[in-house]
């Protein structure tokens, strides 16, 4: 096992270079392209969430622009935002929270333009739209050839690695609330979740959006919750964390070993599989919502990126941070857990357990969607969705059996190929985004909610929805 979580690591630790490389500079080109777009139409963002959803053409109501953030958001905010963080800041010490922040800023541009494209170039299935980076590297860039890598790549990702890994992180909080150990109650756990998995992913993307639009936000503010309390408890203290942050992010103040270099990758990689941004997972989602305009969605996702690191993830840097840490070491749920604790009592230590199941559970949920919109993508037959479901169950259960530092390295390992097969995707494709966009603020200047018909823009190819018989009427 050993020799597998060193091989993973040497490979991580040469290939992330040029995944970085990719994200930052796509990140930062898609901002001034577009004149801060993430920071700009933050207003937008917060009134295209709360529109209600568009109806079809057969007069059936579509999946809402909240819904739809919430499947992202499921899968989004999860144990990235718990027990990542845990990870990034012992492996990388408190300057890997600045290096997070700075990919969310600069991350949600490039959801923006990830996410308007899976909405231009979605197509109709039987519960209203599907789509995302295989279906706008068909019919966006005429490749079918890489979408279908795409498909497989983030079927394999989301579908079996990264659910691996959020039963995992609940074996882990479990394991620290109930004190057991060794693999007998682990496979217990994982039998649980295995079980609670398929009851919901074989009642389809309704299912799952009706699940995690009710658990996600009501779990999440209560974790938010307990954080103020935390930061208020210790508010003399905040200016030195935020000097301590910033100083340990450019290697002024280092507390363990690689001082920026450390900081600036452990931050940077968490940062990403906690919000996505870039990874061309959140699209998938995305495209299922039926908005008025294509625009909408991206802003929704950007603000998607915004909600899960500055706010969720910041939650979880300041309980940590503030218990005086021990560097160095490879710890996970149990690090936040017992941070809290630390502050508030060891009643936290269960409640957290209980945050970590029902977020990784939604997780493990909006995860498999993506992994079903893809299996859909490369092949229509019903029985290869069901084999598909049948072996995420299964790597659910495994994950809970499984080595914390393998199963992290592998999600580190594809979640790189992931994000660099979308990077390269997008540059070819963010002229169609941006047009869309010109299109969006001409009409919001005019005072206008933003309406779009592929007729509007007539050089945008291979667009398979948006006619100009569309209802567009909200129900």
């Amino acid at each position: 096992m050993d020799v597998a979580v060193d091989a993973v690591t040497k490979v991580n630790g040469i290939y992330w270079y040029g995944v970085i490389v990719l994200l930052v500079g796509l990140g930062l080109y898609f901002t001034v392209r577009s004149r801060f777009v993430q920071i700009r139409l933050l207003p937008d963002m917060l009134r295209s969430v709360t529109e209600h959803a568009e109806t079809l053409p057969d007069g059936t109501k579509g999946i809402s622009a909240f819904r739809a953030f919430s499947i992202s958001a499921g899968s989004r905010v999860g144990t990235g935002n718990i027990v990542g963080v845990g990870i990034a800041i012992s492996m990388g010490g408190p300057g890997a929270v600045f290096w997070m922040w700075v990919m969310a800023i600069v991350g949600a541009a490039t959801a923006f333009v990830e996410s308007t494209l899976a909405q231009v170039y979605k197509v109709r299935d039987r519960d209203g739209f599907r789509g995302g980076p295989a279906y706008y590297m068909q019919y966006g860039l005429r490749r079918r050839w890489m979408g279908v890598i795409f498909a497989v790549v983030i079927t394999l990702t989301y579908g079996f690695v990264f659910n691996a890994v959020q039963t995992n992180s609940i074996v882990d909080a479990a394991s620290t609330s109930i004190g057991f150990e060794g693999h007998g109650p682990a496979a217990l756990v994982g039998v649980a979740v295995a079980v609670l998995t398929a009851a919901v992913i074989f009642g389809g993307v309704r299912r799952i959006s009706g699940v995690t639009q009710i658990v996600v936000p009501l779990v999440a503010c209560a974790y938010i919750v307990l954080g103020l309390v935390v930061v208020v408890l210790n508010i003399g203290e905040v200016p030195r964390l935020f000097q301590l942050i910033v100083e340990n992010a450019f290697g002024l103040e280092e507390v363990v070993g690689g001082g920026f270099a450390a900081a600036f990758m452990h931050g940077i990689r968490r940062g990403l599989f906690s919000n996505e941004a870039g990874m061309g997972s959140a699209p998938n989602a995305a495209a299922t919502a039926a908005v008025s305009h294509p625009v909408k969605q991206g802003l929704v996702q950007s603000l998607g990126v915004y909600f899960d690191t500055l706010l969720v993830c910041s939650m979880t840097a300041f309980i940590i941070l503030l218990s005086e840490p021990e560097y160095g070491t490879t710890a996970g749920a149990s690090l936040t857990q017992n941070a809290l604790a630390a502050h508030l009592g060891g009643w936290t230590v269960h409640f957290l357990a209980i945050a970590i199941f029902f977020l990784a559970f939604t997780s493990v949920i909006g995860n498999y969607y993506y992994g079903e919109a893809n299996i859909e993508f490369l092949t229509g037959s019903r029985g290869a969705l069901q084999v598909f479901r049948a072996l995420v169950v299964v790597c659910v259960f495994a994950g809970a059996v499984g080595s914390l530092p393998l199963v992290w390295g592998l999600a580190d390992l594809f979640m790189g190929v992931m994000a660099t097969i979308n990077l390269i995707a997008l540059v070819p494709l963010a002229g169609v985004a941006f047009a869309l966009f010109a299109h969006y603020t001409r009409q919001r200047i005019r005072g206008i909610d933003p309406v779009f018909h592929r007729s509007d823009l007539p050089e945008v190819r291979g667009v398979q929805v948006w006619e100009d018989s569309d209802t567009h009427d909200r129900t």
